[in-house]
C-alpha cells in the first residue's frame, strides 16, 4: 500500500482555485495550475489500501484506484497512468467533469474526508501527457469489418476507440462542426479547456479512426443507407432532448434551453463567433434548475457580465452531510457549491415558476415563482407565496428526456424503445435491428460521464463479439447496471 499511516497523519487538502476576481474575467480553467502537484502524492497516500475497495464499486468504470494511488505516491508516474488507462480510456475527462462517486464509496469516507481521488487521478493524467506517454495504440493487424458510430460524446468516442484498437475500421459521425459532443459544446471552457478534447482526437487518428463532421444520421444520410454501409453501427447520440417548461410566457424571446445558451459561449471560444448571440451582459439572469448544467450556466453568465444571476430549484435545500436514508457507499444528494457558484448569485430552493412576463415588444422582463414543499408524497404549493423577480435571459436547465427522435434516426432505423423512451438493447447493448448496439445516454438515459464512457467500453465488447465470434475487450457495466444510490 501506499503510506501505512497515510490516512491518519494527512488531512485532506484539495486543488486550488485562482481568485473568483482573477477568473470571472477569462475563460480559463477555474484551477491554479500545478497547485496539486506539491501535495498530490502525500494525499495518494491517504489511500488505505482496503481488503474491500468500496471504490471500484462507487466507479463504473472499475478503476483501480488504489494502485494507482500507491504508484502517484511513489512518484512512479508511468505505472500509475498504466494502470490508470487499464480501465479508462479519457482520465483527462473525468478527472475534471466527474462528481466522483468513487470518492462517496471510499472506505475512509466513513469516518474522515475520502481520498482526493478525482485529483490524484487528473495529476496523472497530466503528467503523462506532459512526459510523452500518452501514444497511439494502433492494432496489430486489421480484421476487414466496418463499424460507424454515431456521436461524439464520451461514450461514442470511448466505444470507437476500443474498436479501432481491436483492429476493426471505425468511422465516427457527428452533427455538429467539431468532435466531442457536449463535451465540446455542453461544458465550459472554464471547467475543462478544449485542448484536451483536441489532443485525444489527435491520438485517435494517429491509432486509425476517422471522423465525419457535420453529418447527422436521419437527416443528412439515411440510417438504413448507413446500415447497409457498416458491418456494424454503434448509436452513441445521447439523450439531447432538453425537458421544457410549459408554462405561460414560454414563448416570450429571453427563454432558451441551456443547450441552446451554452454551446453559443463555447463557439466564441473556438473563435467562430466574436460575440455570443446569446448573451448574459447587463441582464438579470435566471437559471431554472439546480443541476451541474444550471451551474454551467451561471458560470458563463458571471464571465458575460451579468447584471445578477438566480439559479431556481424545485427540490429543497440538501443537507451538507449524509443522512440515514443515504448510507455510506452511496451516492449521496450533499449540498454542493461549484466553482460557479463561490462566483457569486442567489440560489432559491422549494420553489416552482408559475409564469413569464414580458413587455410590449416580446421580451421577458420577470419570473413569477410561488414556494411548494412536499406533503404526503406530492408536490404542494404554498399560497401566499407568490412573487416574481426580474429576468431578462432565462436559461432552462432541468435534465433531458431522451434521445433525438425528431431527426428521423430511430424512425428509420426501426429501433425498439423502452418504457422510459431510451432506445431498448439486450446484455450485449444491441438494439432489435441485427448489427446496431447504443451505448451512453440513448441507451441509458441523462448519466454521468463515467457511465457513458463505461458503456462505450461495453458496448465494444458486444460488437467486437458480434463481428469477430469472441472478443477479449473489458465490458466494465451490464446494461441493467445502476449507480450505488439509495
Amino acid at each position: 500500500m501506499a503510506d501505512p499511516k497515510g490516512f491518519l497523519t494527512t488531512d485532506r487538502e484539495v486543488a486550488k482555485t485562482r481568485p473568483v476576481t482573477e477568473r470571472v474575467k477569462d475563460w480559463n480553467e477555474v484551477y491554479v495550475p500545478g497547485s496539486l502537484l506539491p501535495i498530490i502524492s502525500k494525499q495518494a497516500g491517504r489511500c488505505m489500501d482496503c481488503g474491500i475497495p468500496f471504490c471500484h464499486n462507487g466507479c463504473p468504470l472499475g478503476n483501480l484506484i488504489p494502485e494507482w494511488n500507491d504508484y502517484a505516491y511513489r512518484g512512479d508516474w508511468r505505472e500509475a497512468s498504466e494502470r490508470l488507462h487499464a480501465t479508462n480510456n479519457f482520465p483527462e475527462f473525468t478527472g475534471r467533469l466527474c462528481p466522483a462517486p468513487c470518492e462517496s464509496a471510499c472506505v475512509l469516507g466513513i469516518n474522515q474526508p475520502p481520498v482526493t481521488i478525482k485529483n490524484v487521478e487528473v495529476t496523472i493524467i497530466d503528467k503523462a501527457w506532459d512526459a510523452g506517454d500518452v501514444t497511439p495504440q494502433p492494432p496489430e493487424r486489421l480484421s476487414g469489418k466496418t463499424v460507424a458510430v454515431i456521436g461524439s460524446g464520451p461514450a461514442g468516442l470511448a466505444a470507437a476507440q476500443q474498436l479501432t484498437r481491436a483492429g476493426h475500421t471505425v468511422a465516427v459521425y457527428e452533427r455538429a462542426d467539431r468532435i466531442g459532443g457536449l463535451l465540446r459544446y455542453g461544458i465550459p471552457e472554464f471547467k475543462m479547456e478544449k485542448r484536451h478534447i483536441n489532443r485525444r482526437i489527435e491520438q485517435m487518428r494517429a491509432e486509425g479512426t476517422k471522423f465525419r463532421t457535420e453529418t447527422e444520421i436521419g437527416r443528412d444520410i439515411d440510417a438504413a443507407k448507413l446500415r447497409k454501409r457498416y458491418d456494424a453501427v454503434v448509436i452513441a447520440a445521447g439523450a439531447t432532448t432538453s425537458r421544457d417548461l410549459p408554462v405561460p410566457g414560454r414563448e416570450l424571446n429571453g427563454i432558451h434551453f441551456a443547450m441552446e445558451y451554452l454551446p453559443l459561449a463555447n463557439k466564441v471560444q473556438e473563435g467562430d463567433l466574436t460575440t455570443s448571440p446569446i448573451s448574459a451582459a447587463g441582464k438579470h439572469v435566471v437559471v431554472i434548475g439546480g443541476g451541474d448544467t444550471g451551474a454551467d450556466c451561471v458560470g458563463t453568465a458571471h464571465r458575460q457580465g451579468a447584471a445578477s444571476v438566480t439559479q431556481l430549484e424545485i427540490m429543497p435545500k440538501p443537507g451538507e452531510e449524509r443522512t440515514a436514508g443515504q448510507p455510506w457507499p452511496t451516492f449521496p444528494m450533499l449540498y454542493k457549491v461549484t466553482s460557479a457558484h463561490e462566483e457569486g448569485g442567489e440560489r432559491l430552493y422549494s420553489v416552482s415558476t408559475t409564469h413569464f412576463e414580458g413587455d410590449e415588444d416580446g421580451n421577458v422582463q420577470w419570473l413569477h415563482l410561488i414556494e411548494v414543499e412536499f406533503k404526503d408524497g406530492k408536490l404542494e404549493q404554498k399560497p401566499g407565496t407568490e412573487r416574481k423577480i426580474p429576468a431578462q435571459l432565462v436559461t432552462l436547465a432541468m435534465g433531458f428526456t431522451g434521445t433525438d427522435q425528431k431527426n428521423g434516426l430511430v424512425e428509420q432505423f426501426g429501433l425498439e424503445l423502452d418504457e422510459r423512451g431510451n432506445i431498448a438493447r439486450d446484455a450485449d447493448f444491441a438494439t432489435n435491428v441485427p448489427g446496431v448496439f447504443v451505448a451512453g445516454d440513448a441507451g441509458r438515459g441523462q448519466s454521468l460521464i463515467v457511465w457513458a464512457i463505461a458503456e462505450g467500453r461495453s458496448a465494444a465488447r458486444g460488437v467486437d463479439r458480434y463481428l469477430a465470434g469472441t472478443s477479449e475487450l473489458p465490458a466494465p457495466i451490464r446494461p441493467t447496471d445502476r449507480a450505488l444510490m439509495v
